[in-house]
């Protein structure tokens, strides 16, 4: 059972990976805050009202607190990772961020669950951290800006939050119910964006098809599926897995939009998947 947990982490952050490549499709201009807030609602609201058609949220017993703070984390991920990556740059803000979340996550579970980091997902997380930064070290020219790499960290430890206050929520719900009213509260946070920017990419029919897709595939499929296994491993090592998400957006860069890796960015993706296949195939023999 907890293989199968490690697997469905991992399907999850590899369809958060094809989110940059899909978003290389659209026509015009589009703000990415708007991209975000166009998925998680679409992605939130969609499986609310198939729960709620289906019954699914019937007898339901909704602890609004982790509710509420899961819902809040996911919500304030989204502007601080992508003003991260507009202050400082992709590569910088990227690796802050999605690199940060791991030991967050490590710092998060030992202070509030008493929860002591095992040798396993100490290994493998530094594995794949460095990993992920010789990935995106020669992306881009260098931006250190101070406050790009602040929010940058604060959006690793918005998503390390959100895994944890979640793994509560599916302690008391069943995943799907759970899913869809965490992510309709973080669509609704985010909604006012839709008003103050510019969205009129999305009267192209192509543009609607693509935001659809982030919806409902790179959101609701993906975190349906991030949250299955969520209910079976620690969160820490779910936010580890995660850090496939640029694994799979590096692959594809190179096999479909057509960019190219260097020597070293090679290395990071060895060293990448390296470290998630040591907590996966580590763990199940420590089981």
């Amino acid at each position: 059972m907890q293989m199968k947990a490690y697997i469905w982490v991992l399907f999850a952050a590899m369809l958060w990976g094809t989110t940059g490549t899909a978003q290389t499709f659209l026509v015009g201009e589009a703000h990415p805050l708007t991209i975000g807030a166009a998925r998680l609602a679409i992605g939130g609201f969609g499986l609310l009202i198939f729960v709620w058609i289906s019954g699914q949220l019937k007898g339901a017993q909704i602890p609004w607190l982790w509710v509420g703070l899961s819902a809040l984390c996911m919500a304030l991920f989204q502007p601080f990772f992508f003003s991260a990556v507009q202050l400082t740059g992709v590569a910088i803000g990227t690796v802050v961020a999605i690199g940060s979340a791991p030991a967050f996550s490590g710092i998060l579970e030992a202070l509030i669950l008493k929860r002591k980091p095992d040798r396993v997902w100490v290994f493998s997380s530094v594995l794949s951290v460095v990993g992920c930064i010789l990935l995106f070290a020669n992306r881009d020219s260098y931006i250190v800006d101070p406050l790009g790499v602040l929010l940058g960290l604060l959006a690793g430890l918005a998503f390390a939050g959100y895994a944890m206050f979640s793994k509560n929520v599916l302690g008391l719900m069943e995943v799907v119910p759970a899913v869809a009213v965490v992510f309709s509260l973080s669509g609704l946070g985010l909604v006012p964006f839709l008003f103050f920017l510019d969205i009129g990419y999305l009267a192209l029919p192509q543009n609607l098809v693509i935001v659809a897709y982030l919806g409902l595939a790179a959101t609701s499929l993906a975190y349906l599926l991030f949250s299955s296994g969520l209910k079976a491993i620690p969160s820490s090592s779910a936010v580890t897995l995660s850090l496939a998400e640029p694994l799979t957006a590096s692959v594809l860069g190179v096999a479909v939009v057509g960019e190219a890796l260097s020597g070293q960015s090679w290395i990071g993706v060895v060293l990448l998947i390296g470290g998630i296949a040591l907590l996966a195939f580590g763990k199940n023999r420590k089981a």
